[in-house]
């Protein structure tokens, strides 16, 4: 019986440690959010506005916002969502129908312990030329 213990006890730490190298969480933290569209201090021509973004490997969530006309002088947020990265999940985008204005949009990655920084973009909704 004493021969058993021993190789209990081995098998018992090494599945503990197995486990805990399975639930170790990528560190996003220090990763850069990429905004494609509406690129930086763009015009828009539509009011459906398409927010597309380049992912983060290892992100389960995306907080997506806009706020009218800045964030720093926000008369309004239009839009503070988290897309999340699951069995709907259809791609880092997003659309919402907008007035006429300026905004400010944001987006950044999270997972269970780890978020970036916010990566954010300015642009204005303008159709009246349509």
């Amino acid at each position: 019986m004493r021969i058993f213990r021993p190789t209990v006890f081995v098998i018992i730490v090494f599945a503990l440690s197995s486990c805990e190298e399975l639930l170790e969480v990528r560190d996003i933290s220090g990763e850069l959010m990429i905004l494609l569209a509406p690129s930086d201090s763009t015009q828009v021509t539509e009011n459906n506005v398409n927010f597309n973004w380049n992912e983060i490997v290892e992100a389960t969530d995306y907080r997506v916002q806009v706020a009218r006309p800045s964030f720093l002088e926000a008369s309004q947020i239009v839009l503070d969502t988290l897309v999340a990265v699951d069995s709907t999940y259809i791609g880092p985008s997003l659309t919402k129908n907008l007035f006429d204005g300026s905004y400010e949009w944001r987006v950044k990655a999270l997972n269970s312990d780890f978020e970036t920084e916010f990566t954010t973009h300015s642009f204005t909704v303008s159709t009246s030329g349509n």
